[in-house]
């Protein structure tokens, strides 16, 4: 029996609703949901999420929350969220979660387009963002508000999520829940996500039980984690990579979720939680890595020729795993014991001594990080997907990477390659459909099932995938030249210094870049420098700066073709945050907000 068809006979019959009941039985008391750390850490198990879960169902359903109806959630991480998402789950509704940094006129797009009859706000933040458009909603039957103190008064669309809970839990599931739990079917709409629009409209992403199942059990059955596995919640639950790992993938491994509601709380989450698993998209790995270099940096003697002699097996193992070749059984016991020696503690002090697999997507990671923390036994596996794929459709693995690559296929998952380079999915993770602003479900697929990403790719003679380019995004300079802007940036990014790198060139004569200052290492790089400023805005213009960054552009151009090289930049302090426009919530570029927002400088660079 093929791995597909294994992930195919596990998955098959089964539902989100059928195994949270299952991990209600199975581990009743085992940890399910631990919001915060230390002391004030509180922690759900399994049997009392399932017990808040079907007293919140019953008070959506008397809301007149019904099945096929959207709910958003207009929500950070914290235990309500899960409650209410799972709750409209068994009632067979839709729940879609929304970005915190949409602006009043996206809000207002999703919110009719998904015509919701039932709106969760945390508080009165949320209430003052919604606030605008929730006379323009047709469809609104009820606002539910979470923070108690945040409930307008007077007003009978809204309620709060104390009074719509009650005081008290019953002492057992009833059996109208129980009916709720088994008449949900694999097929069966589960969520919505939206996209997040950056070549027009948000689209709305729905996904079936059957499809985030598969991915789930897929992941667990291509890298294998230990039994009630831990995990960090700390990306938007809006992002399709949260709603897997943080809500359906816990439930199907029955798992244990340490929530990280602030970003700034990851570093303390993740050393008190431990995770087995751990997902980040590139600028999350860089920070990690910054911080482990600068602490690198201050070790010295014999300590620091402990951790580079470690660090140089660990390596070597890795660049020959990357390149398909076998490790030497020396090289890796030698491997294996410094590591359990020099490297797990160094590991330890950002909590992860016991990660078993280490995942980045969303956008291209600087190989050189990627080396860096597998120096350190940290190695990094690249995936590819979509909300569309209900994630990862492809995944790298310690049997079959390749450095600057996204891995084969997940089991059940086909690629193909149309003649333009445009890869092509399909398979049992593969959408439902697009929702439609009707409520219905649009095909995405067509007949033969094959799901257009618009990422354009390659495969290699192993079966490995590498993504080149977006197909929308492709510079096509004034002399023809096709060229892939993201390899370009990612070379650029490779700089301590650099924090984001956009390529410039569509119609123009030749490629040109904007560098925006990395917040963190830029001011520490200026300390260790003995520059006196630690100003971004400051640093952007000093004249070292901009030598150490005129190296970095020579360094990216000696790896790149002639027409690709990048012949003129401009410094920028930023920082950009999706807050600020430039990236979306998933922190990848909006380039077209970009090019309005600075066209001035890139203009400079063509004059």
């Amino acid at each position: 029996m093929t791995t597909a068809d294994q992930v195919r006979r596990a998955v098959e019959g089964l539902t989100i609703t059928g195994l949270l009941r299952r991990n209600a039985r199975r581990y009743p008391d085992h940890p399910a949901l631990t919001s915060g750390i230390g002391p004030d850490a509180t922690t759900l198990t399994w049997s009392r999420l399932r017990s808040e879960v079907a007293v919140l169902a019953g008070a959506l359903a008397a809301l007149g929350l019904r099945r096929r109806d959207r709910m958003l959630i207009a929500m950070s991480k914290r235990p309500e969220h899960w409650i209410v998402d799972l709750a409209a789950t068994h009632i067979g509704a839709l729940p879609c979660t929304t970005y915190d940094t949409l602006s009043t006129e996206q809000i207002r797009f999703v919110a009719k387009h998904s015509a919701a009859s039932v709106l969760v706000l945390e508080g009165r933040e949320q209430l003052r963002q919604w606030r605008p458009v929730l006379g323009e909603l047709p469809h609104l039957r009820a606002v539910v508000v979470v923070d108690p103190e945040a409930v307008p008064d007077h007003d009978p669309r809204f309620v709060s999520y104390a009074d719509l809970r009650g005081a008290e839990l019953p002492g057992e599931v009833g059996a109208a829940f129980e009916r709720l739990t088994d008449e949900a079917t694999p097929d069966q709409p589960l969520t919505v996500v939206y996209t997040s629009g950056t070549t027009g409209d948000p689209k709305g992403v729905v996904l079936s039980h059957r499809n985030v199942i598969h991915e789930s059990v897929m992941q667990d059955h291509l890298v294998a984690v230990p039994e009630n596995p831990r995990s960090v919640a700390y990306l938007p639950m809006a992002h399709i990579a949260e709603r897997v790992l943080g809500i359906y993938m816990p439930i199907c491994n029955a798992g244990h979720v340490t929530i990280c509601r602030e970003q700034a709380q990851l570093l303390p989450t993740l050393i008190a939680a431990r995770p087995h698993g751990f997902f980040g998209v590139p600028r999350v790995w860089e920070k990690l890595a910054g911080g482990l270099r600068a602490k690198l940096g201050a070790l010295s003697g014999a300590e620091a020729a402990a951790v580079a002699q470690a660090r140089d097996a660990a390596v070597e193992v890795f660049r020959l795993r990357s390149s398909g070749k076998e490790v030497p059984a020396d090289l890796l016991a030698r491997q294996r014991q410094l590591d359990d020696r020099v490297l797990r503690p160094i590991r330890a002090a950002i909590g992860f001594d016991d990660c078993r697999r280490a995942f980045s997507g969303a956008a291209p990671i600087p190989v050189d990080v990627l080396e860096f923390l597998a120096s350190l036994g940290l190695p990094v596996y690249e995936v590819w997907g979509l909300s569309e794929t209900s994630g990862a459709a492809t995944v790298s693995t310690p049997d079959a990477f390749s450095l600057g690559a996204v891995g084969r296929p997940g089991p059940g998952i086909e690629v193909a390659i149309g003649e333009d380079g445009e890869l092509f999915v399909r398979g049992e993770a593969v959408l439902a459909g697009y929702l439609r602003s009707d409520g219905e479900i649009e095909d995405a697929t067509g007949e033969d099932g094959w799901l257009p990403t618009g990422d354009i790719g390659t495969v290699d003679d192993r079966g490995i995938f590498a993504i080149t380019d977006r197909k929308k995004e492709i510079i096509i300079t004034a002399g023809g030249k096709n060229i892939p802007p993201t390899r370009i940036e990612s070379l650029l990014r490779s700089h301590p210094l650099v924090a984001q790198a956009v390529a410039i060139g569509d119609r123009r004569r030749y490629v040109t870049a904007l560098l925006v200052l990395d917040e963190d290492a830029a001011p520490a790089w200026a300390q260790a420098e003995g520059i006196g400023t630690t100003d971004l805005d400051e640093l952007s213009r000093h004249p070292e700066v901009r030598a150490a960054l005129d190296e970095a552009v020579a360094q990216a151009n000696s790896a790149l073709a002639r027409a690709e090289q990048v012949k003129k930049y401009r410094v920028l302090a930023g920082p950009w945050t999706a807050e600020s426009g430039e990236l979306t919530p998933k922190l990848s570029l909006r380039r077209k907000v970009i090019d309005e927002r600075y066209a001035d400088e890139i203009e400079s660079m063509y004059s």
